[in-house]
């Protein structure tokens, strides 16, 4: 690749997304020694909105201004947290996903300023999140706890924990880890108090279908196993047609042996009703399995369980 070639990434503005970019240049760097890479930072109506997501129709709040700059041609590679690209509906006509980094940690992690645990936190301790995933798998572990909504980003929500609006936060390890700050981690929490969201820990690389070149160039960085995991996760995701007020969460994991499982929970928001499934696949198609867990949540109840949510 000649050094004259510059990929110019496109990618939300805040320090979290920032770190992102920067792990996929050195990445990029080693791969392609000559490539040059620029940044195009944009700032996205649901950084910039503090209210519910839903009124803005949602994590689409968080990719659209991206997705425009990408087709618009002013960049050419967009760098997504996935569990902030909707997988209900596709990825924009025109884009597609040309590799998937490997996934970081997928768990939650309690941040208290004392150093508590949750099973340490008092009845009525505040617990800073406007997930409904985690407020409705709280409901269900520690109904004794309060939470109370908390938007920004993870720099943000720990600027408004230190100033006393909420007694601890949830975050996610992997963007702890990202902004450096994985010392602030009080617990992390096991994937069965605490599911994770659909794409938790993965980077997503997007790419213009059209442009070859990048295509070619950033598909190196993909990981095989977190691509069939991601595939398997989004087609549930995409069958179950959930809204952005569902509690939804689920993971797949690929074994060294080439199986495949994805187990997946729809919550109410109470945390009331649980519905759960978890299957294994051999060498199937990951999406086929994707498929086959949504349609064994639906046979419990999950449609009229999300349609009965507000959205």
């Amino acid at each position: 690749m000649s050094s004259a070639e510059l990929i110019r990434i496109v990618s939300r503005s805040s320090p979290m997304a920032l770190a992102q970019v920067e792990r996929v240049r050195t990445e990029l760097a080693a791969l392609h020694p000559g490539i040059r890479t620029e940044v195009v930072p944009v700032t996205t109506s649901g950084d910039r909105w503090m209210g519910d997501l839903a009124q803005l129709g949602g994590k689409g709040a968080f990719t659209k201004e991206v997705d425009a700059a990408l087709l618009a041609g002013e960049a050419d590679l967009a760098v997504h947290c996935v569990k902030d690209v909707p997988a209900d509906r596709p990825l924009p006509a025109g884009t597609v996903f040309a590799g998937f980094l490997k996934r970081d940690d997928i768990r939650d992690a309690l941040v208290h300023p004392a150093g508590r645990t949750l099973d340490e936190l008092p009845a009525g301790a505040r617990i800073g999140t406007s997930s409904v995933r985690r407020r409705a798998q709280l409901a269900v572990s520690h109904p004794h706890l309060e939470c109370v909504p908390m938007r920004g980003n993870a720099n943000r929500r720990l600027e408004k924990l230190l100033a006393g609006e909420a007694d601890a936060l949830l975050l996610a390890v992997s963007g702890l880890e990202r902004i450096g700050r994985p010392d602030l981690i009080t617990e992390i929490l096991p994937v069965e108090t605490m599911c994770p969201p659909i794409g938790a820990g993965v980077l997503g690389l997007q790419c213009r279908e059209d442009d070859t070149r990048t295509i070619d160039t950033v598909s190196g960085l993909g990981d095989a196993d977190t691509w069939r995991e991601t595939t398997a996760e989004r087609m549930f995701l995409h069958v179950l047609q959930g809204h952005c007020n569902s509690p939804i969460a689920g993971y797949a994991k690929a074994e060294r042996d080439g199986r495949l499982s994805l187990r997946a929970r729809v919550f109410s928001p109470d945390g009331k009703t649980v519905l759960d499934a978890h299957e294994w696949a051999g060498p199937l198609d990951p999406a086929t399995l994707g498929t086959s867990v949504a349609v064994a949540l639906l046979r419990q109840g999950a449609r009229e369980l999300i349609d009965t949510i507000p959205h």
